[in-house]
């Protein structure tokens, strides 16, 4: 198992790491915020922080050796489920024909009051 860390991503804000991987190639990582890593400040936009949010994760699979085509599965945390066509729009440009596994829900609060956190799973 080895820790994936990168200062091209905003640390974490508990006691976790950015990412895990596995030896059989699978990587885990952290739910990200839609955090400015130069900043450590939230956007106000829903827009903005899930740009960032996909910037962050792109940051962390670039220091592990990986990716945005070996992510398999994402999971999308909304805390309004009414911004869902706003992030598609985004998620969808991001990943271009690639179209990896998504779950995706809307929960009562996020950390540092995000509007999305988006926490992936790559293979390779």
């Amino acid at each position: 198992m080895k820790i994936i860390n990168t200062n091209k991503a905003p640390g974490a804000v508990g006691p976790y790491v950015q990412g895990i991987q596995i030896e059989n190639g699978t990587l885990y990582l952290s739910g990200q915020l839609g955090l400015d890593y130069k900043t450590m400040k939230m956007p106000e936009t829903i827009e903005e922080q899930t740009v960032n949010s996909l910037k962050n994760i792109e940051q962390i699979l670039n220091e592990a050796g990986y990716k945005k085509e070996n992510i398999i599965k994402t999971l999308v945390l909304l805390d309004d489920i009414n911004d869902f066509a706003k992030v598609n729009v985004i998620y969808s440009d991001f990943f271009g024909n690639h179209k990896p596994a998504r779950s995706a829900f809307q929960v009562g609060a996020l950390p540092l009051k995000g509007k999305i956190e988006i926490e992936v799973i790559a293979y390779k």
